[in-house]
């Protein structure tokens, strides 16, 4: 009865990092370039009271053994790359990737950066930067006296500077590609750094080595369902529920059990 409280007392934190995760799905189900996660469970070590093959008697042996097991954690986040709709802003500095890869921008410690959301703006200098400020890598700056811009499903970035009759390249947005997109280390601010486990980036022109193509005045919305993430938070709501009940059940069982003494 004392494991049965333990036992449930693991299903019940880990239902709640269930929730934390379903709650940070929802939260951010308006956030662009967002890629929605979910918590993998595992199983926690047996305590083996017979095991299977053990002698049973002089002639036979136990088919089966006899374990109980001590509960269960969480041990991962999956993150779902799956890709999200895509919005059209008519912005000329949003941008959506259509298929697999992710911008590069510079962080303030000189390191590399990877992100989805393409919602980018012009700095005072005239870079091509995040709502952090950070620049895109390899950088590329917007002349002042632009009148438009014009960005290629291949990335290359032109404009049309006052005077002129054609267009200028500046130069070419890169994507960086992963084997494993999954293996990412999320920072925050939509941004993820790339780890031993997402291997070394593949960089890129757009539509080329599997890497996707540009969709210049479109945003790429978060790929969260709401309606999956209302269910999961009732499956994992009731599964609470289900282990608090078993502490309740143990502790009434060891309440009959100190009444004998009486």
């Amino acid at each position: 009865m004392i494991r049965a409280l333990y036992t449930a007392a693991t299903g019940m934190n880990a239902q709640q990092t269930n929730i934390d995760n379903v709650a940070h799905n929802l939260a951010n189900v308006n956030t662009v370039g967002f890629k929605k996660s979910r918590v993998e469970f595992e199983d926690l070590v047996y305590q083996e009271i017979r095991t299977a093959g053990a002698q049973a008697s002089a002639t036979t042996e136990a088919p089966i053994g006899l374990e109980v097991g001590l509960g269960t954690r969480a041990v991962a986040t999956s993150r779902n790359f799956s890709a999200g709709n895509l919005r059209n802003t008519n912005a000329p500095l949003d941008l959506a990737i259509q298929g697999a890869g992710f911008f590069q921008v510079t962080l303030p410690d000189g390191t590399l950066a990877y992100t989805r959301a393409g919602n980018f703006h012009l700095d005072g200098q005239g870079l091509i930067v995040t709502n952090e400020g950070y620049a895109i890598e390899p950088q590329i700056t917007i002349p002042p006296d632009a009148t438009t811009v014009s960005i290629s499903r291949d990335g290359v970035v032109s404009a049309l500077i006052a005077g002129q009759t054609a267009a200028e390249q500046l130069g070419t947005i890169e994507l960086a590609h992963f084997a494993n997109p999954a293996g990412l280390r999320p920072l925050g601010g939509n941004l993820f750094a790339a780890t031993t486990a997402s291997g070394e980036p593949e960089v890129g022109a757009p539509g080329i080595d599997g890497r996707g193509t540009l969709a210049q005045g479109f945003l790429e919305d978060s790929n969260v369902s709401v309606v999956e993430e209302m269910v999961n938070m009732i499956l994992g709501q009731r599964a609470y529920e289900a282990n608090s009940r078993v502490v309740r059940a143990a502790d009434e069982m060891l309440s009959q059990v100190n009444n004998l003494a009486r």
